[in-house]
């Protein structure tokens, strides 16, 4: 769990994440925190939850986001030089799941490539790239 110092945004640069499992964002996952990922690789993180968000009746929900996972308000997500690949989700987003409640946010992908992240369900709203 990472805490954030007056509100300022996580920078993860030169980093990778691979073979990673969790309900949601199997790379990196948070609530109103804006992230920036410089020159890192994601590869072969699943989301693992069932039931999306909110939960549907009778699952735990979750399986939003193979890769990495953004739920809130005013926040951004940069995404800048980096690979994001193989990874997966049981819901939405194989690659990344990004949704701003109430539509300040920001999702901004430059110089990067994002190939082969599957999703085997439809989509069912929100904002979602795979």
């Amino acid at each position: 769990m990472l805490s954030q110092y007056n509100g300022l945004p996580v920078y993860v640069v030169n980093s990778t994440f691979t073979g990673n499992l969790c309900s949601n964002g199997g790379g990196t996952s948070s609530i109103g925190v804006s992230w920036t990922m410089i020159n890192s690789l994601f590869t072969n993180n699943e989301a693992i939850g069932i039931g999306a968000n909110p939960a549907q009746s009778g699952t735990p929900g979750g399986g939003n986001g193979g890769a990495i996972y953004l739920d809130g308000n005013e926040m951004t997500l940069t995404v800048l030089d980096t690979r994001i690949e193989n990874n997966h989700a049981r819901e939405g987003g194989g690659a990344i799941f990004f949704v701003s409640n109430n539509r300040t946010g920001d999702l901004v992908i430059a110089d990067s490539v994002l190939t082969n992240n599957p999703k085997p369900n439809a989509m069912r709203g929100g904002n979602r790239l795979s």
